[in-house]
């Protein structure tokens, strides 16, 4: 029971349980969150149908962010397109996947290589992409996760308010819920379907460690889907806003006070 570790997080080769049915909880220990890493920006979750959907860039750069909200170990195992992130299989919960120490977050920025190095995820065109490249492209344009307890765990508690900056990254979440729920003015003709890359190689280096699971199935399991932003707005899933109108007032519109127009007298 082995498996590969990133600075604080860990990896194992573990081939264990083959749960029959897939479960999923949307909610539990792990929050992920995509980054792009060219705008150095979370990209926010957009909620349409009880999916979860993140508009990526052509050619950008981007991270995956595990956060272990608990005070116990877990091991994730995350899937990219289809497809586990460490092994290239096509992806299935039972599969290797990375150790998070309690409260620990880490970025994942690529399929992982060998021990020292990932090569790097891109959005980039499904044709391009390493699921496509590969033969394997049914399920291109989707990131998941499926999380595992420790067998002889503590009891779960809820995480206390750490990992600051990672929030006050995902706090654009809140901000768009007012175009989230704008009215839709229009339709766009859909752009080419977005898929991820087998970009540059890049050092990320991670260790093995042996990491028990408590139950065949997960506790958790989450998925994210992606596309360009054009074809989120053609989906209706981000709303085009009509120029010169906004839903509500807000307190914190701008940074300083202007002067005012000059009053006149009637």
């Amino acid at each position: 029971m082995k498996r590969l570790i990133l600075p604080l997080l860990a990896v194992l080769a573990l081939c264990g349980f083959k749960p029959a049915v897939p479960l999923r909880y949307d909610t539990g220990p792990v929050h992920l969150t995509v980054i792009d890493r060219d705008s150095g920006q979370a990209l926010t979750q957009y909620r349409q149908h009880g999916q979860r959907w993140i508009a990526g860039q052509q050619g950008h750069r981007y991270s995956v962010r595990l956060r272990n909200g608990s005070a116990e170990r877990v091991l994730v195992v995350l899937s990219v397109d289809g497809l586990n992130a460490i092994s290239g299989e096509v992806a299935a919960p039972h599969q290797t996947g990375y150790v998070l120490n309690p409260w620990q977050t880490t970025d994942i920025h690529g399929w992982r290589k060998s021990a020292d190095e990932v090569a790097q995820f891109v959005f980039t065109d499904p044709e391009r992409s390493y699921a496509g490249r590969t033969g394997r492209p049914a399920n291109i344009g989707v990131i998941g996760v499926a999380v595992f307890r420790e067998a002889g765990r503590m009891s779960w508690e809820a995480a206390p308010s750490v990992d600051g900056p990672a929030d006050a990254k995902a706090r654009p979440q809140a901000r768009s819920s007012a175009m989230e729920n704008a009215r839709v003015t229009g339709s766009t003709a859909p752009a080419p379907q977005l898929g991820t890359g087998h970009g540059e190689r890049e050092l990320s280096r991670v260790r093995n460690t042996a990491f028990e699971r408590d139950t065949a199935f997960p506790a958790q399991q989450v998925q994210v889907r992606y596309d360009s932003e054009r074809n989120l707005v053609a989906r209706g899933i981000i709303a085009r806003v009509e120029p010169g109108t906004r839903d509500e007032p807000e307190a914190f519109p701008g940074q300083y006070v202007p002067d005012p127009p000059r009053y006149r007298r009637r």
